[in-house]
């Protein structure tokens, strides 16, 4: 049917990677070109051997996969799937900002598993609704912070509002022609005069802003 698939694994377990490699391989149509146990090894091999779907472990060791999703796409266009073992309303919210194509629990039978991998590298969104659900019901409660979106400048609310739309640092460095390491610091401004610690919460707070109807820009 032409050219296989390329699919990369991350998982700390080697035992779900080996069931995991020899589910998809027995396709026949998926090739797993490389495997990593920890969110460093991700890193360093995906942009070599550039396969076409990233299967990643949301939690592992050295830091999450969520995070090797995010640089992945920014770096080299990979779509990833994310896979886990928890139903994790956060986690879920933070993988779509960070770009991810799907994200399914490690539960699901081994055919949908192959399903969901053809599709990501078919580049269709794929994601659960089981638990899609419920994050999209906890954004569309009203929120009574958004006198806090007053506090920043014109600048830190465009900034805030790429990041609500999932773009990394670089992104937003490209899109308003300014240097990354500038871009850092209106996040690093921008998130204490929203008082918080992680751009995902921001993420979040934009979002409700905009669901609720109140629009960050304009």
């Amino acid at each position: 049917m032409g050219t296989e698939i390329r699919a990369f694994l991350m998982d700390d377990h080697e035992v779900v990677r080996q069931g995991v490699r020899a589910l998809l391989e027995s396709s026949g149509e998926i090739e797993v070109v490389g495997e990593a146990s920890n969110a460093a090894e991700a890193l360093a091999r995906i942009p070599a051997l550039q396969p076409d779907v990233a299967v990643l472990d949301v939690r592992v060791p050295d830091g999450n996969g969520i995070e090797v999703c995010r640089e992945i796409r920014s770096s080299v266009g990979t779509n990833c799937l994310m896979l886990t073992s928890y139903s994790d309303d956060e986690a879920l919210f933070e993988a779509i900002m960070a770009g991810a194509s799907g994200y399914m629990l490690k539960q699901i039978r081994g055919k949908e598993l192959l399903d969901a991998v053809k599709r990501v590298a078919a580049g269709e969104s794929l994601l659960d609704p089981a638990i899609t659900g419920r994050v999209l019901q906890r954004l569309r409660t009203p929120s009574e912070e958004d006198e806090r979106l007053s506090r920043l400048t014109p600048q830190e609310r465009r900034i805030l509002h790429y990041i609500a739309d999932g773009m990394t640092n670089r992104q937003i460095a490209s899109e308003m022609y300014l240097a990354e390491k500038t871009i850092k610091n209106y996040v690093s401004n921008m998130l204490g005069k929203l008082g918080m610690e992680r751009r995902t919460e921001a993420a979040v707070f934009a979002t409700k802003l905009e669901l609720t109807g109140h629009p960050i820009e304009g």
